[in-house]
């Protein structure tokens, strides 16, 4: 890969991590109400998750698309249920105060799982290894999952950062449950490209 493409792939990473999505609206969610340090594992459940994800696509899922084409379709319904049920849960989350230590944010293994229903995780995914590995050479992918896994991590600690920073605006009910509500709100938005509306 020549160092234009590179730059060009390290661009792409960036601009796709660290734009609104499912993944960076829960993230933001999560820190407002459990704060940076409980959600660490779900940070690293979406970098690593998504970096996992990336290479299993490029070594053969990818071709699955192809050869069954209604296997898309399933993917957006099954994404689609998930994230109004995510939605949910955001929007009726409890006041940090109220969950205290027992208030369970995403798990590493949640957040990892999630990967594989999050429709712009998907589309990421794709869209790299098609445009950065057509080939579809072990090498490429892995250098691929590589940049990505490297820009992630960051990308998504700023959405953490973020709510963590929010929490000390929301110290009460009404403020924790506009905000809920409008991330609630914003995560089924993101389902907009998904749905082709």
């Amino acid at each position: 890969m020549s160092y234009d493409i590179l730059l060009a792939l390290a661009g792409f990473a960036l601009v796709s991590s660290i734009t609104p999505g499912p993944n960076n609206l829960m993230l933001m969610a999560s820190g407002a109400n459990f704060g940076f340090a409980r959600t660490i594992r779900h940070m690293l459940g979406v970098g690593i998750g998504f970096t996992v994800m990336i290479v299993l696509v490029g070594v053969g899922l990818i071709q699955v698309f192809d050869l069954y084409p209604i296997s898309h379709t399933i993917l957006k319904v099954v994404s689609v249920l998930y994230l109004g049920w995510l939605a949910y849960k955001i929007a009726n989350a409890a006041a940090p105060q109220a969950v205290g230590d027992t208030g369970k944010p995403i798990t590493f293994w949640q957040a990892a799982a999630f990967q594989w229903v999050n429709p712009k995780a998907w589309t990421m995914a794709l869209t790299a290894i098609t445009l950065y590995a057509p080939d579809q050479s072990f090498r490429a992918i892995l250098l691929v999952a590589l940049v990505f896994g490297i820009i992630n991590l960051p990308s998504v600690s700023i959405w953490t950062v973020m709510g963590q920073q929010l929490r000390r605006f929301l110290t009460n009910d009404r403020r924790l449950k506009a905000f809920n509500y409008t991330m609630a709100a914003l995560l089924i938005l993101s389902l907009y490209p998904l749905l082709g509306i």
